[in-house]
């Protein structure tokens, strides 16, 4: 028993590891990003549009929100027990 809440608990810290670099790396290219858009910028334009870095920072956003929410929110199996202990307890009643 105590070899798999090892495995579980190895599991989740990779996870977290994980979203912690994706994170780092979503920054630092988004602050690349929005630097290249800035000093490209044609300044005596003002009505462009929309900055085309948004839509990068917003997509790849989706997918650091996601990989937070795996990281810190979701453990399967956990869910799965407990959804198990639920279905007896309501067998057995």
């Amino acid at each position: 028993m105590e070899m798999e809440k090892d495995k579980t608990l190895w599991r989740i810290a990779k996870k977290r590891v994980g979203f912690k670099r994706h994170l780092f790396t979503y920054a630092v290219v988004n602050l690349f990003l929005w630097a290249v858009w800035y000093f490209n910028k044609d300044w005596g334009n003002q009505n462009a549009g929309v900055p085309w870095p948004v839509w990068g920072t917003f997509g790849w956003g989706m997918a650091v929100l996601f990989s937070y929410f795996d990281a810190y929110h979701s453990h399967g199996e956990d869910a799965t027990e407990r959804e198990y202990a639920k279905l007896t307890n309501k067998k057995n009643s």
